[in-house]
């Protein structure tokens, strides 16, 4: 029934059946026996002569999906935060109560285009698909349910998630999957493997963080290094970009310990951040051209000069009191935000938080700091954050998985801005003459040019192949005065002695314009100082 097919006897153990080449597909059926009795023995002649009752059965069945594998779709209800301030925090709890007892560790997510649904992976392998979500674009405050539906499991520690054309893509630590679903009841029917160039060791650090896609359909995630060794696959410690078509895996910047995800910058570039250890005394944040090596001696490079010099200097250093493992950051594109629209934020794992960035470019180097946005701790590690375009606000997800101090299993929120007053640093600007903040909201006049409601003070740290830095040379800088420019929102203070440095503490306690006290810290780093404005 195969014209110009043939059996043969392979090294005297192996029956292969050879098959021609050509362009059109070929639909056979393949029968195999099921005795291995060593009395039991045929030649090829013999098994090719065999007669079957039911040589061509129907076999298309098996291609169009099968009966769902956990047909119970779960309900949870919405835990609406208050608006009282700029902020409110809304809990869309997770079935964390489930039949299969799967640990709703959560990892990444992406919304679909109807408006109404998202999915949502975790980090035990699990996807869920979380439908409801057009009830919270009421303004009212009625109960809001939303339905959970496991539609995948089995995945390799998937760590990211983007929606592409309506197409579910995994960032695993193996491959990126494509789930398909081939029988419209929402579970995956076919796993297909989109990319496989991943390389992978049996070593547990090298994680697969983050998936994101650029206008051209390329995608993007970050390949952690080993911990303490030396990378043996050219994968350790990148960030990476796989083509649309998923053919080709293209190395982007090297040097990277554990880049927990990627943010895409408008102009082309790469923000991701990276974990204290060793060759990192600190966490940091890089902005990261292609090509470039971003300080990990334990990466794969070709690079044999350890120097702090022949590294990319990140936008800042972190300091574990504030913030000791951060996750992935992005861009609020959002007119809902207010003040905040167009900023920079940045995800904590290991603190729960979310910070605005606020940043300069001096001398080609990116520099800047982070300052908490005003709301209380997630119980969980925050990983993963998007803006839903249905409602303009930003859904956060994040689960506990190493070390952090945020400890619940997992999480999925959505953080409103309630339009009231916000008072955060949106512009941090270093010069000569000391450190400028431009706030994002007007203030008091009195309190705000009042230089004993601030404090300043600067460290350095020391890049060892040895895990971390302490701070060394930790002492406080002089404010000489504290101005406030005409348009109520821009601090100028002096600082005579402010000169480059690792890191650098602002903290200041003043008040709004309408009196509200602004009680809050900000830290950076200094690469290089700008003239002083008029």
């Amino acid at each position: 029934d195969l014209p110009n097919s043939k059996w043969s006897f392979r090294d005297n153990s192996r029956l292969c059946l050879t098959l021609p080449a050509g362009d059109d597909p070929l639909r056979f059926v393949l029968w195999t026996r099921t005795s291995h009795d060593s009395d039991v023995d045929a030649s090829a002649d013999e098994l090719a002569n065999v007669t079957i009752d039911d040589p061509r059965p129907d076999l298309s069945r098996l291609t169009q999906g099968g009966p769902p594998r956990w047909p119970e779709k779960l309900t949870t209800r919405v835990l609406r935060g208050d608006d009282e301030g700029p902020f409110a925090v809304d809990v869309l709890t997770a079935p964390a109560s489930n039949p299969w007892l799967a640990r709703v560790r959560l990892t990444g997510f992406d919304f679909y285009d109807d408006g109404d649904r998202m999915a949502i992976c975790s980090w035990d392998g699990d996807v869920w698909q979380v439908s409801g979500l057009s009830q919270l674009d009421a303004s009212d405050s009625q109960p809001v349910d939303l339905t959970w539906q496991r539609i995948a499991s089995g995945l390799f520690q998937p760590l990211g998630l983007r929606i592409v054309d309506g197409q579910v893509y995994i960032s695993c630590r193996d491959q990126i999957t494509i789930l398909h679903d081939l029988n419209d009841d929402g579970e995956t029917d076919f796993y297909q493997c989109f990319n496989r160039d991943h390389q992978v060791t049996d070593h547990f650090h090298e994680f697969a963080m983050g998936l994101q896609t650029d206008a051209e359909g390329n995608f993007y995630y970050a390949k952690s290094a080993r911990h303490a060794l030396t990378a043996v696959v050219p994968h350790h410690g990148t960030l990476l970009r796989v083509s649309k078509d998923g053919k080709t895996t293209e190395i982007l910047a090297k040097g990277f310990r554990a880049a927990n995800g990627v943010c895409l910058n408008p102009d082309g570039s790469f923000i991701v951040t990276d974990q204290e250890g060793h060759w990192n005394p600190k966490n940091r944040i890089n902005w990261v051209q292609p090509g470039g090596f971003y300080g990990n001696m334990f990466g794969y490079h070709d690079v044999t000069d350890a120097s702090d010099d022949a590294m990319e200097q990140p936008l800042c250093w972190i300091t574990n009191a504030f913030d000791r493992s951060p996750a992935e950051l992005l861009w609020v594109e959002s007119d809902k935000w207010g003040p905040l629209d167009g900023q920079l934020l940045n995800l904590s794992y290991g603190y729960g938080k979310v910070y605005v960035v606020p940043h300069e470019e001096m001398d080609g180097q990116k520099q800047g700091g982070m300052c908490a946005l005003p709301i209380p701790q997630f119980p969980t590690g925050t990983m993963r954050g998007r803006f839903r375009p249905t409602d303009g606000q930003l859904y956060l997800c994040g689960m506990f998985a190493w070390a952090g101090s945020q400890q619940q299993d997992g999480g999925l929120y959505r953080l409103r801005y309630t339009g009231h007053p916000v008072h955060l640093p949106i512009g941090l600007n270093a010069t000569k003459d000391g450190m400028q903040l431009t706030f994002s909201g007007e203030l008091d006049r009195e309190s705000a040019t009042n230089p004993d409601n601030y404090s300043v003070k600067v460290w350095s740290l020391k890049r060892t192949k040895n895990y971390g830095s302490k701070h060394y040379d930790e002492h406080p800088l002089k404010i000489s005065a504290a101005t406030l420019a005409p348009d109520d929102r821009t601090v100028t203070l002096l600082l005579p002695e402010i000169a480059p440095t690792w890191g650098m503490e602002i903290k200041y306690k003043i008040q709004s314009i309408d009196g509200t006290t602004i009680d809050a810290a900000i830290h950076n780093t200094i690469h290089h100082l700008g003239e002083s404005p008029e």
